[in-house]
């Protein structure tokens, strides 16, 4: 079964504004990875004890039980899950709900699937995450989740953003529910470009200008931290698909041959490369954690310009420089000649939350997204990690007086019906092996050649491999 990009142009634009970002890129996200095929093994069913259901108690969910949360922990925390953990233990008195954090999802959990032990319920995210396609087979379906009624007593497919489920449903069983709406944007400082005169770059020629600008007042124009190399990967593929088109998503997306040499892939690594040799990038970052590297941007001010999602205000509330004015720029093109505008945006559904039908209490599991589906604690996690999840209505128009989630809602409206997204990293789980390519690259240990010939070979084990179920999306 193939997958299609849905026409943008049907959407909108009011859509993308105020309570909340965009239903229409969730509806985008959809798109690329709603009809995957379904393996072939089988899903033990969960031995896990459950009461009666009830309208309160929709899952079953046994008196006294225990769940058991484990949480990536990025640019949002878990401070967000904490709260909805707690919001369930208030509503079913003598529950208990353990809340862990973890930094690499794949080598914290893998070994406990492995073993018939999964937690209840999972945040399969950030650059160790687990590849969906390995375990989906291992998932229940949270269908009942959204047709469930929330804390406040109503349904809660009726208070989501449409299209929030394709992301996560594969050949009809839906089995990862993506939480936050992410916009992707090159960040910066509103007020050193104010005070600088300084104009944000639509292409990479202009990033080069700004580069020698920045330069001259002691300052590089990027930077990078070695668990984030990747991120300069998101931007050259959201530029290389503006400048090329949807054909350049779909033969990344297809894992197609030579899809890393075509012509504007090909531009935006070479745009990069430019950046690089003139010394407008700070060096060292393949050796800093990602965010002391993030830090020497937003409270040091050493490089200008950063590729990040929009969780970089949250992650960086503690270390940004009083008065930086955090704001989001859409990702550069090529050149004006592009075949979506400097407007067009990456955004899509993003922090995974699944359940595995293995799990000792499946109850529990669901009864976490219920309740960080309820109109509080969805509300909750805006305002305290300055972004949207997919429960809409719930962002007034200041952004709760975060500059950064002012932009993003300014960029999704620039944007308009031109919104997209691809979905082959995480589904195949390659992040890691980027890495090692990026880190080089950044730090000028390796040319575009080199750089395009370790991708692509990344991209062809991939499709080689019968053993591994592909995604085909046209």
């Amino acid at each position: 079964m193939t997958t299609s990009l849905p026409s943008l142009r049907s959407l909108d634009r009011r859509d993308f504004l105020r309570g909340g970002l965009a239903a229409a890129a969730l509806a985008a996200t959809g798109g690329l990875a709603g009809c995957a095929t379904s393996g072939t093994g089988s899903t033990a069913p969960s031995a896990s004890a459950t009461g009666a259901t009830s309208a309160d108690n929709p899952f079953g969910l046994a008196a006294n039980s225990s769940t058991e949360a484990v949480i990536f922990k990025g640019g949002y925390g878990i401070d967000y899950a904490t709260f909805a953990g707690q919001q369930m233990q208030a509503k079913n008195a003598g529950s208990t709900v353990k809340v862990s954090p973890a930094t690499n999802i794949a080598q914290t959990l893998q070994p406990r699937f492995v073993a018939g032990n999964p937690p209840d319920v999972i945040d399969n995210s950030g650059a160790g995450l687990i590849g969906i396609n390995t375990i989906r087979d291992q998932l229940a379906d949270l269908t009942d989740v959204i047709n469930a009624n929330n804390y406040e007593g109503t349904k809660i497919a009726d208070t989501l953003y449409p299209g929030v489920t394709a992301p996560g449903t594969f050949d009809g069983k839906f089995v990862q529910l993506n939480y936050v709406l992410t916009v992707y944007a090159l960040w910066y400082s509103a007020s050193l470009f104010e005070s600088e005169g300084w104009t944000v770059p639509k292409t990479y020629d202009e990033m080069y200008e700004l580069g020698g600008k920045a330069k001259a007042k002691g300052k590089y124009l990027l930077g990078w931290g070695k668990e984030a190399a990747t991120y300069y990967q998101t931007m050259a593929i959201a530029s290389a698909i503006k400048q090329g088109g949807d054909e350049v998503r779909l033969a990344l997306e297809n894992l197609k041959p030579d899809c890393w040499s075509m012509p504007a892939v090909q531009a935006v690594f070479t745009g990069l490369k430019k950046i690089i040799d003139a010394g407008y990038v700070k060096p060292g970052g393949a050796g800093t954690q990602f965010t002391a590297a993030q830090a020497q941007w937003s409270n040091d001010q050493d490089f200008v310009l950063y590729p990040s999602g929009g969780w970089i205000e949250n992650e960086m509330k503690t270390q940004t420089k009083d008065g930086f004015k955090m704001t989001g720029a859409p990702e550069p093109t090529v050149d004006s000649s592009s075949s979506l505008p400097w407007e067009a945006l990456h955004s899509t559904a993003g922090e995974g939350y699944i359940v595995p039908a293995q799990a000792k209490n499946l109850a529990g599991g669901k009864e976490f997204l219920r309740a960080m589906l309820s109109k509080e604690a969805a509300t909750n996690f805006a305002k305290t990690t300055f972004s949207s999840s997919i429960v809409k209505g719930l962002i007034p128009e200041d952004g709760f007086g975060s500059t950064a989630l002012q932009s993003q809602v300014k960029m999704l409206d620039a944007a308009g019906s031109n919104v997209f997204t691809w979905n082959f990293v995480d589904l195949y789980g390659t992040n890691t092996d980027q890495l090692v390519l990026w880190n080089a690259f950044l730090q000028g240990d390796s040319d575009v050649a080199t750089l395009t010939k370790g991708l692509q070979s990344i991209t062809d084990k991939i499709a080689k491999d019968d053993s591994i179920k592909k995604v085909p999306v046209s």
